[in-house]
């Protein structure tokens, strides 16, 4: 039996949150554990929508994107997920007018400083640095300082990233680890391997993420993770990512688990 939430009349409230916690449960339940994806990386897109869509103000939907990263990394820790990169401000948001990008920054700065004070997740920055206000790489810098020995999920929190500029600091860094050992640019290119540029990625000694999600209906990695995400699998979820739900979460690792299955070596 199908049951239709849509249609007129509607259910009420509390009906339809019964019957999604129901499905959530028995999605839950159906999941191959041993399929779960080690690695997950997140694109919250969406956030800006979610609060037109709700007649709210921009700064409104980020807090609200904000609060929703608590509950992911909640879900995550139930379906023993070890690594979780989220997207918050790409190195093109740095360019959005200023009314807009400075309490975009004192979201970020607030939500990784929770993060990090939560006591149960170890958080890193991956992005350019050197490219944010002094006070939000002040806060980065503090937040890895402050769970550096926590032995939780990784957190990655991408801020000031971009996948091109990813790869463009890795093989400068490479060059300059190169020329301190005295290397020649002909000897390093004999012998350049791709292991060689992931060692010097921002997420250098961890996992390649094993699954994407991005929410929000858009159906493009936009730059994100373009070297570490080759072999991973892409879920792309219609809702924005500040009504994301549990059950939204879960389908992504259930299609995750079909497809491993089915595609796996």
């Amino acid at each position: 039996m199908r049951l239709s939430l849509g249609g007129s009349p509607p259910y009420p409230r509390w009906f339809r949150d019964l019957v999604y916690r129901f499905y959530a449960h028995r999605v839950e339940d159906r999941l191959d554990t041993s399929q779960v994806p080690k690695h997950i990386g997140v694109i919250l897109d969406g956030n800006r929508r979610w609060a037109r869509a709700s007649g709210g103000t921009t700064a409104q939907g980020h807090q609200a994107g904000a609060e929703k990263i608590r509950e992911l990394l909640g879900w995550c820790e139930e379906t023993e997920v070890k690594v979780v990169t989220l997207w918050l401000l790409s190195t093109d948001n740095l360019s959005r007018p200023e009314e807009e990008l400075l309490p975009l920054l004192g979201i970020i700065e607030s939500t990784v400083s929770d993060l990090a004070a939560d006591g149960r997740w170890r958080v890193h920055h991956v992005g350019q640095r050197d490219l944010l206000p002094d006070h939000t790489r002040k806060v980065l810098k503090e937040a890895e300082q402050r769970t550096g020995e926590v032995d939780g999920i990784l957190v990655n929190v991408a801020v000031g990233y971009g996948g091109r500029q990813e790869i463009a600091d890795a093989v400068r860094s490479l060059l300059a680890d190169a020329s301190q050992r005295g290397a020649t640019l002909d000897g390093l290119a004999d012998t350049l391997t791709v292991e060689d540029i992931a060692e010097h990625l921002y997420t250098r000694g961890q996992p390649d993420p094993d699954l994407v999600i991005r929410t929000s209906g858009e159906q493009r990695l936009s730059g994100f993770m373009l070297w570490q995400s080759a072999h991973s699998e892409y879920y792309f979820c219609e809702v924005f990512w500040p009504a994301f739900r549990k059950v939204d979460f879960l389908r992504a690792l259930r299609d995750y688990a079909a497809r491993h299955r089915r595609y796996g070596g």
